[in-house]
């Protein structure tokens, strides 16, 4: 089975990009601090304008912060025990979801789940603008979310959303601890980019 270590990586950004890609990390210790209502409407504002398929759009955000304990848990109580170990903390949940047919003809919308991962995109580096922290997880009981939930089957959970303010990174148990604090690893660009057949 092949890793990330027996390919080209580093940890250098080797070409110029702006300050939230070079800042973006999926970290996981999280202060209590609330996040104000006109920031969480930032980060929906910045997904609303990313691209989409035929501009469907078809993403849709369940969110809850710690003032709504109920929903909080409700989405909290979806994700898998590794996971839970640090976002408890975290002051806002947000389940992310595709509308999976098409509006405009009842269609099963193949893009959707493309789309949606650019609306989380736009949405994680706002809210590194901010001085957010946003850590995305796949790690979570879609039926369990359905149910919790009462998602329409129109409809499909995709990625969990955990967000909020750092705390020191020292609080968490390992071996998330070594994870907060090691260097962000990614494949260099001669591994994923061509400019011939293959």
């Amino acid at each position: 089975m092949e890793t990330l270590t027996m390919h080209p990586t580093s940890s250098e950004i080797e070409y110029p990009v702006f300050t939230e890609i070079r800042e973006r990390r999926s970290r996981r210790a999280y202060s209590d601090q609330p996040i104000s209502e006109s920031d969480i409407r930032s980060l929906f504002e910045a997904a609303r304008w990313a691209p989409s398929s035929s501009n469907e759009q078809p993403w849709v955000y369940l969110y809850a912060t710690k003032d709504q304990p109920e929903l909080w848990h409700n989405i909290f109580d979806t994700l898998m025990e590794g996971n839970r170990t640090w976002a408890k903390d975290a002051p806002l949940l947000i389940m992310s979801l595709i509308r999976k047919e098409f509006l405009k003809n009842d269609k099963p919308n193949g893009s959707a789940r493309f789309d949606l991962g650019a609306a989380n995109a736009f949405l994680s580096l706002q809210a590194t603008h901010l001085g957010l922290n946003v850590h995305q997880m796949g790690g979570f009981e879609r039926e369990k979310a359905i149910a919790n939930l009462n998602i329409p089957p129109t409809h499909e959970p995709v990625v969990v959303l955990a967000i909020g303010y750092l705390r020191d990174p020292q609080d968490l148990p390992e071996p998330f601890r070594a994870r907060e604090t090691a260097p962000r690893i990614r494949y260099t660009q001669e591994f994923f980019v061509r400019n011939k057949p293959f």
